[in-house]
């Protein structure tokens, strides 16, 4: 007897959160390990309500390492590569943070470019030279642009 299990992956869904005066908003937030066994957390949210740019932040440990700016993160997908825009001085709190150990950088162009839950490479010269980024992850940040369609078309 042959017993087939059906399983379906776990849809990939941004974290609703509530900031301290009672507006919600959306985040995804992980913890993500280079190739050299290094953790960073990586942060994507909607940059103004409409949810039209998405902003990735990675941030290191702060004191063992210094992120100078600007930079530009390197982005590889198979034989498709992207480059992604330093946006970190534009945060007046990232700019005068003496720790320097996060950036911030314009992620909707790579998304809105995307057909679909990819796996991802980054690469931040000087800082990581490879940061895988897991197909589960890209879907959620892909969420927020669906999210955003469908409440433009109802």
């Amino acid at each position: 007897m042959l017993v087939f299990l059906f399983l379906s992956p776990a849809k990939a869904k941004a974290k609703l959160k509530f900031s301290e005066d009672g507006t919600s908003f959306s985040r995804s937030l992980e913890t993500l390990r280079d190739l050299d066994y290094q953790s960073w957390q990586i942060v994507v949210y909607p940059l103004d309500q409409a949810e039209e740019n998405l902003v990735l932040r990675i941030v290191g440990y702060p004191g063992t390492l210094r992120i100078d700016h600007p930079i530009s993160l390197k982005v590889h997908a198979g034989l498709k590569d992207w480059v992604l825009e330093d946006i970190t001085l534009l945060n007046p709190k990232l700019a005068n943070d003496p720790r320097e150990a996060a950036a911030e950088f314009e992620l909707s162009p790579l998304i809105n470019d995307l057909t679909n839950n990819r796996p991802l490479r980054f690469e931040l010269p000087g800082v990581f030279t490879d940061l895988p980024i897991p197909p589960y992850v890209v879907a959620e940040w892909r969420s927020f642009l669906k999210e955003k369609l469908v409440d433009e078309q109802n």
